[in-house]
């Protein structure tokens, strides 16, 4: 009996004394949540506040106008090319920067002559501003004085306006900030690919099956949280591309290459039209936050699958 309550006793301080380190350890998390807190939501919320009044961003004042924003956003053509032209650059930088990405890393994993220093190549404009990358490729396209149109000119051809053209533009973007973040899609494949057992290779090798096979069976299967890493960090990255656009193309001609980032910067400095800008903003984290968790939650149900 005597024994009986020492036990009792005994794990009531264990108890104790686990709840101790585990209220100790929700202190450690104050910082993050006080950062998280000041610099996301609360000015998530007060944006939200915005759309909600005529506010022109510079002045002290503002009107309450209820509704009326978001009534004119969905009435907004522009509206639509920007979101249309932002998922473009979302989901086609996404394909792109995934395939040629897994391209370039199966090709690196293998032992080939010059391995390392093509690595660096392929990753050395990820540390390049985003804006100077716009600039060094908007003198390569620009129709006066473009490296293309040089070259064009020495084979006796007419030059081509290829930034100035509204169907072409937007995915020259798209290609633009493909080469500049390929490199990150490639080391994160690369380490998918270092991470799986030879020994699975070897077994599909005894049993016949062809490179295909094994690139179909065992090296998709396993690269899937890699995979899913990519899928996530590139739609994020495309979706809120402002950087490139803005020295690139500025948005132009008009508005054909404006995405969400660019459209919601002109609204707001150029404009004076704060309140809109705001609007705008929620859209696009709406849009983002959902195509990223959907995307995240798909292929997390593929890793559990594969």
């Amino acid at each position: 009996m005597n024994q009986e309550i020492i036990n009792k006793e005994l794990s009531a301080k264990k108890s104790k004394i686990k709840r101790k380190k585990q209220s100790s350890l929700w202190w450690m998390y104050l910082p993050a949540v006080a950062a998280i807190t000041m610099f996301i939501i609360y000015p998530f919320f007060n944006g939200l506040q915005i759309t909600f009044t005529d506010w022109d961003g510079f002045s002290q004042t503002s009107n309450w106008v209820g509704l009326d924003q978001y009534a004119r956003l969905f009435s907004d053509p522009l509206t639509w090319l920007v979101v249309k032209n932002t998922l473009l650059y979302g989901v086609g930088s996404t394909i792109l920067q995934m395939t040629v990405g897994l391209l370039y890393a199966l090709l690196l994993n293998r032992s080939i002559k010059f391995k390392a220093l093509t690595r660096t190549i392929v990753y050395l404009p990820v540390i390049v501003s985003p804006l100077i990358m716009g600039y060094i490729w908007m003198f390569i396209f620009a129709y006066q004085g473009g490296a293309l149109n040089d070259i064009v000119m020495l084979f006796g051809l007419d030059k081509i306006n290829a930034l100035g053209n509204p169907s072409l533009n937007p995915w020259i973007i798209v290609l633009v900030n493909t080469y500049q973040f390929v490199g990150i899609s490639m080391i994160i494949y690369l380490a998918g690919l270092q991470s799986i057992q030879k020994d699975y290779y070897e077994a599909a090798d005894i049993d016949g099956a062809t490179a295909f096979q094994q690139f179909k069976n065992i090296t998709m299967p396993l690269l899937m949280p890699a995979i899913t890493i990519n899928v996530v960090l590139n739609l994020i990255g495309g979706l809120k591309l402002f950087d490139v656009i803005v020295s690139l193309t500025g948005g132009g001609p008009g508005n054909a290459s404006q995405s969400m980032s660019t459209f919601m910067y002109s609204l707001y400095f150029r404009r004076e039209d704060a309140g809109y800008a705001a609007t705008q903003g929620i859209l696009m984290t709406f849009i983002i936050l959902f195509i990223s968790l959907a995307s995240l939650i798909y292929f997390k149900r593929k890793e559990v699958e594969a």
